[in-house]
């Protein structure tokens, strides 16, 4: 189907053909920047694949403008007609024509903020897919984040460099938090002749590069500037999922496995494990679909209390005299709101250079409340709580199959549309399928947990857990 590319479409005929097809009006089509908005006579060059003798581009090969991915793919064939508008963004992938001459590229990856599984990964395919694919042969890593742009030397990256990258954790580029002066920022890749920069961040650093993209664009700069979203927590909203997110579910199985081992080999034993999520309570959820040995699990998304009836201690009180044990995961953002201020204030008005709220710590302060309410009701008894944080052995380590397969695929998407001249946007799954998102839009969405949907039953009907809602 072929779909316009700004507005609208096909709002007023009969929505259900005699065979009972269904036909989606109202598709609108997120117009997605590019250079020729702003630089109208760009000169276009055949795409370099057509000559790459691992492709064979056929008629279907290369992306289409008219090629696009809904946003929401469930309807209901009641609802006739299907109210809208329906959002649709580009697909990514090679375009026909590329609007960067690979041997004038000169191409910039930085990462920024935290560690994330992956992180080495894309860095690596962004590198190779560059050199292997577009024949592009003047590429640099920025280190330390966006401060790098204006503190420090490019380092000159080309495939033999970065080829074990994939099988480390971290970043050999190094990040840091922080560091974003837009003037000396956008200043340093002009003066250096960058005219593709490729930035791998989370929500704030995505604001940064909409910062960045503004700026060139008002500059009137022949740059485009692509983002891949990173966050371990799973958070950024409209597309499926971050890379490093499965890793580190898988990682937080081996915490919950200890942490069972250690509830289970105690009298009245408490298994507690903090998992990563700020504002959103992701891994600790599949974390718990994925083990079935946890007993409660807690998230910023849904509030929980301590005392009374069917709070947490009553919950884990009769959970300790029906089994013995009880392990709980709790995400790092949860609770916040019940743990008391400190004298300086409210700790969530504390910021940390990236701009996110400083959290108390959550686990440590369960860990005693834990204590202090088993001293209290039950004096003289046993009983035991293990706590476990292994937030920094998750983000460290190498990315899994699953993620490095990923990885690529984002690289590779983010090249694709760069050298086809789309700028200020991001790159990620949706609904399956790869697609371009503008990064204003990306900046701004969240991913949170739906704690009215299947998902979050099945936690509760697995858990037992109950729903805290005060009675």
């Amino acid at each position: 189907m072929a779909f316009p590319t700004d507005n609208a479409a096909g709002a007023g005929e009969d929505r259900r053909t005699e065979e009972g097809n269904l036909t989606i009006p109202n598709i609108k089509l997120h117009r997605l920047p590019h250079l020729k908005d702003y630089l109208p006579d760009l000169q276009t060059h055949p795409n370099p694949l057509d000559n790459n003798p691992f492709f064979h581009p056929v008629s279907e090969f290369y992306i289409t403008p008219s090629d696009v991915i809904l946003r929401h793919i469930l309807h209901d064939l009641s609802d006739i007609p299907s109210p809208g508008p329906h959002p649709a963004y580009h697909r990514a992938g090679p375009r026909k024509l590329v609007y960067f001459d690979p041997a004038d590229v000169r191409a910039a990856i930085v990462t920024c903020g935290g560690l994330c599984p992956g992180m080495n990964t894309v860095i690596r395919e962004l590198v190779v897919g560059l050199w292997e694919l577009y024949g592009v042969r003047e590429i640099f890593g920025i280190r330390a984040g966006y401060r790098g742009f204006y503190s420090g030397q490019p380092v000159p990256l080309n495939p033999k460099m970065v080829h074990g990258w994939h099988k480390m954790g971290g970043t050999v580029l190094e990040t840091s938090r922080g560091g974003f002066h837009l003037d000396k920022i956008v200043n340093a890749i002009q003066d250096r002749g960058f005219n593709q920069i490729y930035i791998v961040g989370g929500d704030g650093t995505m604001r940064g590069m909409v910062e960045i993209f503004n700026e060139i664009k008002r500059r009137g700069l022949n740059i485009a500037v692509a983002g891949i979203p990173k966050t371990v927590d799973n958070d950024v909203g409209i597309i499926d999922r971050s890379f490093g997110f499965q890793t580190a579910v898988e990682m937080a199985q081996q915490a919950i496995n200890a942490a069972h081992t250690e509830a289970e080999s105690a009298v009245n034993g408490i298994g507690l494990v903090k998992l990563m999520g700020r504002s959103t309570g992701h891994i600790a959820l599949h974390a718990t679909l994925s083990s079935r040995d946890v007993d409660c699990c807690l998230i910023p998304e849904n509030d929980f209390y301590l005392e009374g009836e069917n709070g947490l201690f009553d919950f884990l009180g009769k959970r300790l005299k029906e089994n013995g044990h009880a392990v709980v995961v709790v995400a790092e953002g949860a609770g916040q709101d019940i743990i008391p201020k400190t004298d300086h204030g409210s700790h969530v008005q504390e910021k940390d250079e990236s701009g996110n709220p400083v959290f108390s710590d959550v686990g440590g302060w369960l860990k005693s409340e834990l204590k202090r309410w088993w001293d209290r009701d039950h004096p003289g008894e046993l009983f035991t709580v293990k706590y476990i944080d292994p937030t920094y052995m998750i983000r460290a380590v190498p990315a899994n199959a699953t993620d490095n397969m990923y990885c690529t695929l984002l690289a590779h998407s983010a090249i694709h549309g760069a050298m086809g001249g789309y700028t200020g946007f991001v790159c990620g799954p949706i609904n399956g399928n790869y697609g371009y998102i503008p990064v204003d839009e990306v900046a701004r969405a969240k991913n949170v947990v739906n704690t009215r949907d299947h998902k979050w039953a099945w936690v509760r009907s697995i858990t037992n857990q109950p729903d805290f809602q005060s009675t």
